[in-house]
């Protein structure tokens, strides 16, 4: 039986007051907003482009395009891996409200959307670079991203996770400027046109290490396809309310953080190569320090070596050995059914 770490969760919102703790990654899309003399500025703008997007989206009953608003808490997640009080940041996502002004009722939204860790910045800008400069053979090295995948599908099994949130999270991000697109007949309401790649990504192999599948959709009036990672039925376990919660949020930050990509003047067509050279687009009035995140995601990796990999290594490995998954998976269904046979008794 593998070792238990303790995992813990807190809630920020994210308002035009917000503040970035000091446990959060600069590079996080959410940060960098959040710093400089436009930051209250930025701030306000990003939660009006996300209101107005989630109100075109979901335009029924919706005449006037103003009966949703959307709140924004970020999701930090804290692992104490020797039970001794000293923990490391682990993860950072976003949690959406909805709130129907019509109805006056707030309803959850999606859980997931952005994807924040420092293990992954350690694992590509600090693993992956030297690697590749020994000039081995293989692409990635081996167990490339196994130990981030373990701990990420150990948090959505553990208690502190399902004490808070019902659903498994989605992971929306952008599609790779490496790879090619297809636009397929298959269309849905919400999501919009599915595109299939020619081959998945370095991103998308780390992703399914996560247990999460990628598909790919362009939502109606969107300029380019989002990359939507998602544990069990991306289209039936949510409503659509949940998923233009994410559509809103992740579109409205891509706008702002790729705009040669999701703020293209132009739409994706049968055939979509992104990338960040396209010249026809336009800038949103957000200020973003897109230099700074490339920047630190090396500094960052250095800090989650020093202060998590190198000082649990030997832990970490251990665990990362005997943590079955597939047994963990398991043993939360089971519980899960034991609590809604109680629940129905």
């Amino acid at each position: 039986m593998s070792k238990e770490f303790n995992c813990s969760i807190k809630h920020i919102r994210f308002d035009e007051n917000y503040q970035p703790a000091d446990s959060t990654r600069l590079t996080t899309n959410f940060a960098n907003l959040a710093r400089g003399e436009h930051r209250q500025e930025n701030l306000r703008k990003t939660l009006t482009m996300i209101n107005n997007r989630f109100n075109a989206l979901a335009h029924w009953d919706n005449l006037t395009a103003d009966r949703y608003s959307v709140e924004v808490d970020i999701i930090s997640v804290d692992l104490d891996v020797k039970g001794n009080g000293q923990t490391f940041p682990i993860i950072e996502t976003l949690k959406t409200t909805i709130v129907d002004h019509k109805e006056n009722k707030r309803i959850d939204g999606m859980v997931g959307n952005s994807f924040s860790s420092y293990v992954r910045d350690y694992d590509f800008s600090i693993v992956l670079p030297e690697h590749r400069d020994k000039n081995l053979a293989s692409i990635t090295p081996d167990n490339f991203g196994e130990l981030h995948g373990k701990l990420f599908q150990y948090l959505l099994n553990s208690e502190a996770y399902n004490a808070h949130f019902q659903k498994k999270p989605v992971i929306c991000l952008s599609v790779s400027t490496s790879k090619t697109y297809y636009r397929t007949v298959n269309q849905h309401p919400v999501l919009g046109i599915e595109y299939k790649q020619d081959e998945y990504s370095l991103t998308d192999d780390y992703f399914h290490k996560m247990g999460l599948t990628v598909r790919y959709f362009k939502p109606e009036g969107s300029a380019a396809p989002l990359a939507f990672y998602f544990a069990g039925d991306l289209l039936s376990d949510y409503t659509d309310l949940e998923l233009i919660s994410a559509i809103s949020t992740m579109e409205t930050f891509q706008k702002i953080y790729r705009p040669e990509i999701y703020n293209a003047n132009s739409s994706a067509g049968q055939v979509y190569q992104p990338s960040l050279n396209y010249q026809d687009y336009s800038l949103t009035q957000v200020v973003y320090d897109r230099a700074e995140r490339s920047q630190m995601a090396v500094t960052q990796g250095r800090f989650t070596e020093t202060h998590f990999i190198k000082p649990y290594q030997t832990i970490l490995e251990e665990w990362a050995a005997s943590y079955d998954v597939t047994g963990d998976t398991a043993q939360k269904e089971a519980a899960d059914k034991e609590t809604s046979r109680k629940q129905a008794a």
